[in-house]
């Protein structure tokens, strides 16, 4: 067998790039090897990728060289952000410009672009069904994700541009779990009325990026959309209340309602779930069940996550 190929990992140790390193460093003989690239080679998780038989390199995304310089080798890079460390948009689209110029400095054959829609491009900044953030944004971090698509193009980079949803991990670790109310009860509570959210276990979609990476060149300028399952508020509380033993109810609040939670994204936030809401029937098109399973055939769904995590969600 010939030299493995080498997959840069920008965010390796968070969820989808944890996921995706992950799934390399499983298939022994698929043919490629992972990098994990990460600010802090020294912390934990870094230390447990190196353990596994990933090669650990710092760089930062804000630091176009060091980027370059961690990218160098490689053949294929998986490029993603985290808004919610920021809250900011601007800085976000600096950080995939960065990235871009430094996958064509480095002659990256096969790039991915972890993204989202571009929400204005079917609710523009004049339509007032949703109130406009930041002065220039109805999501800010799903618009500043779509906006910088163009990054990857304008650069000639070849990319594939891979489309997430809905985290179930949310309810683990990002306030989404199901919470009591004044008569006690469970419930979850999203403003997605009777429509159908695509969600996905986050670690699959590093494992959906590494199917791309094995299909190779034919996916080079698609646009992929994956989701485990498309399931309403309500059929997800079927499932919770199955595996966590007890009652959860469905909330289905109004999007001006839960803009005014006052969490920190609450503005954002609603705004995504109302534009999931509305548009529903185009976002979960566009995140194709039978594509998903087919790039990772061991694909979680709902129930089969639930099953695996249910003890970490925390119940208040």
């Amino acid at each position: 067998m010939g030299e493995k190929k080498v997959i840069a990992v920008v965010g390796a140790t968070g969820a989808q790039g944890g996921g995706l390193v992950r799934a390399i460093l499983d298939d022994a003989s698929g043919g490629f090897a992972a990098r994990a690239i990460t600010r802090d080679v020294n912390g934990k998780k870094a230390r447990e990728l190196a353990a596994l038989g990933a090669e650990v390199v710092a760089a930062d995304v804000d630091d176009e060289a060091s980027l370059e310089h961690a990218l160098r080798g490689a053949y294929g890079a998986y490029f993603v952000t985290f808004f919610w460390a920021h809250f900011s948009p601007d800085k976000e689209k600096a950080e995939v410009r960065n990235m871009a110029r430094a996958a064509r400095a480095a002659g990256i054959k096969h790039a991915i672009w972890s993204t989202l829609e571009d929400t204005r491009t079917l609710i523009p900044l004049s339509d007032m069904r949703m109130p406009t953030l930041m002065g220039a944004y109805k999501v800010p971090h799903f618009d500043a994700k779509g906006e910088s698509n163009k990054a990857f193009t304008d650069m000639g980079v070849p990319t594939t541009f891979l489309l997430t949803s809905f985290y179930w991990d949310n309810m683990i670790d990002f306030g989404m779990a199901p919470k009591k109310g004044p008569d006690g009860r469970l419930a979850i509570t999203l403003p997605m009325g009777d429509q159908k959210l695509p969600g996905i276990a986050a670690e699959d979609i590093g494992r959906c990026a590494y199917g791309i990476f094995k299909e190779g060149a034919s996916y080079i300028g698609k646009t992929v959309g994956i989701a485990g399952e498309h399931l309403t508020g309500a059929q997800m509380a079927a499932s919770l209340s199955k595996a966590l033993g007890q009652d959860v109810g469905y909330n289905a609040v109004a999007p001006e309602m839960y803009r005014g939670f006052g969490f920190p994204g609450a503005e954002d936030l609603g705004n995504m779930f109302q534009f999931k809401r509305d548009f529903a029937t185009q976002f979960c098109a566009a995140r194709n069940l039978a594509e998903s399973r087919a790039l990772n055939p061991a694909l979680q769904t709902f129930d089969t996550w639930l099953e695996r995590n249910k003890n970490r969600i925390p119940i208040e």
